[in-house]
């Protein structure tokens, strides 16, 4: 029997022999764990073939990863698409705006027109019955005139009112007087005109020169009777206003 050579209380130490043994044992563990991984077939030779037709594996990031891109696509497109649609929804609320702006600008100009135009014609009917009053009313107190007569038939109206239209600055001649005389009435101080718009509203014309009673009443010369019916009042005061409206009743030459 060979010695114990170990000492107590120490290690025994390894010879040759132990170490190709130890060795051995771990190679052969090594290869029983490599073939325990190796598929069914493992212990047959692999070609080329099988190895191709083996499956590849994914990976569940990269199927994630390629979502992830193709997300970020379709939203940077639809910001794109609502950024285009944005910008022509505000090109069209600007036309809209400028075309609004701009009729009520038109509209405004329009009042503003109508309003002066209105204003101005006021006016002028204000003048004209102040200027028509002040004729009028050129000497208040009745005159009379003195040693002359006149016939009481068209051609002494005509004369009569001729001369106190002379006093009060009324512009007219014999032959205006009886032309329109002639055109309006023939001549007759009792004529009704009962179908025009004046009849129609209730204010009929009437007398020699055919004058309403708004007329008459605003053109009414000092010293004449207050009758549309008197002939030498109605000559008058249609003559008045002729030369108020017209300049004189000698430019008349139609319904007026």
């Amino acid at each position: 029997m060979p010695k114990n050579t170990t000492t107590p209380g120490h290690s025994p130490k390894l010879t040759k022999v132990h170490k190709f043994s130890i060795a051995g044992v771990a190679t052969l563990g090594a290869a029983a764990l490599a073939f325990s991984l190796v598929p069914g077939n493992g212990g047959t030779t692999t070609s080329d073939a099988s190895v191709s037709s083996a499956k590849v594996a994914y990976s569940d990031q990269q199927i994630k990863d390629v979502k992830a891109s193709v997300t970020d696509q379709l939203a940077g497109a639809d910001l794109k698409t609502q950024d285009i649609a944005a910008k022509k929804k505000a090109v069209a609320d600007a036309a809209a705006k400028k075309a609004a702006d701009k009729k009520k600008a038109a509209d405004t100009a329009a009042k503003k027109k109508a309003a002066a135009e209105a204003a101005a014609k006021k006016k002028a009917s204000e003048a004209r019955a102040k200027k028509a009053a002040s004729r009028s009313s050129v000497r208040p107190q009745i005159e009379t005139v003195a040693a002359k007569t006149y016939a009481n038939n068209l051609d002494g109206w005509i004369r009569e009112s001729l001369d106190i239209m002379a006093k009060k600055g009324i512009p007219g001649s014999y032959n205006g007087l009886y032309r329109n005389i002639m055109r309006e009435s023939t001549g007759n101080p009792n004529a009704i005109n009962g179908w025009d718009i004046n009849a129609q509203n209730g204010v009929p014309s009437i007398g020699l020169l055919q004058v309403i009673k708004p007329t008459f009443d605003a053109y009414h010369v000092a010293g004449t009777a207050w009758s549309q019916y008197d002939p030498v009042a109605n000559i008058t005061a249609a003559a008045n206003y002729a030369a108020d409206r017209y300049g004189s009743i000698d430019n008349v030459n139609s319904a007026y």
